[in-house]
C-alpha cells in the first residue's frame, strides 16, 4: 500500500496510508487525510490510483500544491520520493510504507553501525519469534527459572520507562554471566527508527563510543528472528565488520522484542569478548524467552506512563475548559421587549468558536458570534485573544465596521501567520428597534420576520479577519418588527451529521425558521433540540455555536 509520510508539519514521521483509488487531502473532518491548518482549504488535493499508477491533484485550493517544488496545474503523475508541499506541511510518497530503520543516538555513546555484508554467512543459529512464545523445554529448567525469578523481581515494582530499561540489563548480566556489554533498543512509532534507550557495560576501560551491527538488530525485528553468533571475530563470514573489530566481539546474542499484539517493540543485544565462554544455543532460547517478560514489563510502564499523561492532559484541558467558559458571557442581556438566546457545545474540551454581549453606554447591545480557524487548543488560544481585542475594540469605537477593521489589523500582525476568524458583529439599538451589522466572512445571519418570511443578510461580506490587511468593511442597518428574530450560528450547526452522513443543511433550518411563531429564546431552543435529533448519538466534529435575538413588542 502506497502511503505520504510527513516530513514537517504537527507530526513529522507519521505515515499516512494511501487506501483504495482516492484519498482526498484538507481541513474538513470528512477527508481522509485530515490537516487542521487554517490556510489549508477544507478539500485541498487529492492522491489519485489509476492502472496501478498514482497522481496528486490540487483541488483548487487557495494556496496551491506543489510538487517537488513546483505547483501542480492538474493531475501529475506520483514516484517514489516525490515531495509534495501543502502549505508549510511537506510529505514524501513511497510505493510501500517505510519499515523500522535504526538510527543513531550519541546520548549514550552507541553508533549503529552500516555492514555491507551477506548476514546470512555470519549467522550460526536462528529461532523465529512465531514459534518461540516462551522458553524451550529443552532448556535446564534451573536456568529457565532462575532468569525468570531475576527479572520478575527486578521490574516488580517499577512503573516507570525510564527505570525498567536499565533493570532489564541488570537482570540479564545476572543470568548471563559471560556478557561484557549488552543492549535496549526501542522503536520509536513517530519516525519508525530504532532508539537505543539502554547500555550496560560489565568492562570499565571499554571505549567511549560502542558500535553495534546496524544489519543484525534491523533483520531481528524485520524477520522476527533470534540471532545467535558462536565466534563472531574468528569467523571469516564476518568480513571483519566494523562493530565486531573494534571491539573484538567473539559472540553475540540478539532477539527481537512485541508487544502484546504482535507490534514490533525494539530488540535486545547482548555480546561478549571472552574465547572460552561463548554464547550457545541454550542462552538464546533463555533470553528469548526472558525478552517475553522484559517486552511485558515495557508495555505495561509504558501503558502507565501513557494514562499518567493523558489524566495530566485531562486536568489541564478541564482548567482550559473553565478559563474559556470565562470568556463567554454568565448571563443573557436583559432588554424590555427583547429576547435572547445562546448555545455553545465545543467538539473537544475546548475549541474555537465564540460569542459574546456588550453593553453600550448608551444603551445598545453589542453582539458577536465568532469561528477561529482549527479546533482544540490552538482554536482556544485565538479565542482568547478575540475576546480580549474584540471588547478593546468596542471602547475605542462604537460602530461595528470600525471595531471589525480594528480586529483585522490585530490578527494581520506577524506571529498568526495561517490563523483567520469569521465573525458577525451587530449592535442592536432598542429604542430605535434597529440591528447595524459588519460581516467578516462568516455566513450570513438569518432574519425571521413576523409573516414567516426568512432572509439571508448577506448585502455586505468581507474578508474574514487575518487574512488581508486594510480592509474595508462595510455595515448595513436592518429594522425589527415586533416578531422578529434573527439567528446567527457557526458551521457546526449548518454541517452537523447524522449517522447516515447526511448533513442538517440550510435548507432545513430555513424551514424550521419560517415555521416558528414564538420569541427569539424560543427559537434557539428549537433549533438546538432539532439538531440534536437529527444527529442522534452521532459524534460530532466541529464546535457548535448559536446566538438568537429578536423582539417581542
Amino acid at each position: 500500500m502506497a502511503v505520504l509520510q510527513m516530513r514537517k508539519g504537527f507530526n513529522p514521521g507519521q505515515v499516512f496510508p494511501l487506501e483504495g483509488n482516492r484519498s482526498v487531502l484538507g481541513r474538513h473532518p470528512e477527508c481522509d487525510i485530515v490537516l487542521e491548518v487554517g490556510a489549508i482549504s477544507r478539500q485541498h488535493a487529492q492522491i489519485l490510483l489509476e492502472n496501478g499508477t498514482y497522481f496528486v491533484e490540487d483541488l483548487k485550493s487557495r494556496n496551491g500544491t506543489y510538487l517537488n517544488g513546483r505547483m501542480i496545474d492538474g493531475k501529475t503523475e506520483l514516484n517514489e520520493n516525490d515531495r509534495v508541499k501543502i502549505c508549510d506541511m511537506l510529505f514524501t510518497f513511497h510505493h510501500e510504507p517505510p519499515g523500522p530503520k535504526p538510527s543513531n543516538n550519541n546520548q549514550l555513546g552507541v553508533t549503529l553501525a552500516e555492514d555491507d555484508r551477506d548476514l546470512s554467512a555470519t549467522i550460526m543459529s536462528k529461532i523465529s519469534a512465531d514459534e518461540h512464545s516462551s522458553l524451550r523445554v529443552g532448556v535446564r529448567p534451573e536456568v529457565k527459572l532462575k532468569a525468570l525469578l531475576e527479572i520478575t523481581k527486578n521490574l516488580s515494582n517499577t512503573l516507570k520507562v525510564e527505570d525498567v530499561l536499565p533493570k532489564i540489563l541488570e537482570s540479564l548480566f545476572k543470568v548471563f554471566v559471560q556478557a561484557d556489554r549488552g543492549f535496549l533498543l526501542l522503536v520509536d512509532h513517530a519516525s519508525g527508527n530504532l532508539i537505543p534507550k539502554a547500555v550496560l557495560q560489565r568492562r570499565g576501560d571499554s571505549d567511549e563510543n560502542m558500535r553495534i551491527s546496524r544489519t543484525i538488530i534491523n533483520q531481528a525485528l524485520r524477520k522476527k528472528e533470534g540471532i545467535l553468533s558462536a565466534d563472531a571475530v574468528n569467523d571469516d563470514r564476518f568480513d571483519m565488520a566494523a562493530s565486531i573489530a573494534d571491539f573484538r566481539i567473539r559472540s553475540m546474542i540478539c532477539v527481537p522484542m512485541f508487544t502484546s499484539d504482535g507490534q514490533p517493540l525494539g530488540v535486545i543485544q547482548l555480546d561478549t569478548q571472552e574465547q572460552n565462554q561463548r554464547f550457545e544455543q541454550n542462552d538464546l532460547d533463555v533470553l528469548f524467552g526472558v525478552a517475553s517478560q522484559a517486552a511485558f514489563a515495557i508495555e505495561n510502564a509504558q501503558l502507565h506512563e501513557d494514562l499518567l499523561n493523558k489524566q495530566a492532559i485531562e486536568r489541564e484541558l478541564e482548567f482550559a475548559y473553565r478559563v474559556q467558559r470565562g470568556f463567554l458571557p454568565f448571563s443573557r442581556p436583559e432588554v424590555e421587549n427583547y429576547s435572547f438566546f445562546d448555545s455553545y457545545d465545543p467538539a473537544q474540551s475546548v475549541g474555537g468558536d465564540y460569542y459574546d454581549y456588550v453593553e453600550l453606554p448608551d444603551g445598545r447591545i453589542a453582539v458577536v458570534l465568532g469561528d477561529v480557524s482549527g479546533k482544540g487548543v490552538p482554536a482556544a488560544l485565538l479565542v482568547a485573544k478575540l475576546a480580549s481585542e474584540f471588547r478593546y475594540a468596542l471602547l475605542n469605537s462604537d460602530r461595528p465596521a470600525t471595531a471589525a477593521a480594528y480586529l483585522n489589523e490585530q490578527f494581520c500582525r506577524p506571529h498568526w501567520e495561517d490563523k483567520f476568524v469569521t465573525l458577525v458583529l451587530m449592535v442592536l439599538d432598542p429604542n430605535h428597534h434597529q440591528v447595524t451589522l459588519v460581516n467578516a466572512g462568516h455566513m450570513p445571519p438569518l432574519l425571521k420576520r413576523h409573516t414567516g418570511v426568512v432572509e439571508e443578510l448577506d448585502q455586505e461580506t468581507e474578508f474574514p479577519l487575518g487574512v488581508m490587511d486594510q480592509v474595508v468593511y462595510r455595515q448595513f442597518t436592518i429594522k425589527l418588527e415586533a416578531g422578529d428574530s434573527i439567528a446567527v450560528f457557526t458551521d457546526g450547526f449548518s454541517e452537523a451529521m447524522n449517522s447516515e452522513r447526511d448533513l442538517y443543511g440550510l435548507d432545513r433550518l430555513n424551514h424550521l425558521l419560517a415555521n416558528h411563531s414564538g420569541t427569539a429564546e424560543e427559537l434557539g431552543q428549537l433549533i438546538l433540540d432539532d439538531v440534536r435529533e437529527f444527529t442522534g448519538k452521532f459524534p460530532q466534529s466541529d464546535d457548535m455555536c448559536l446566538v438568537t435575538f429578536g423582539r417581542t413588542a
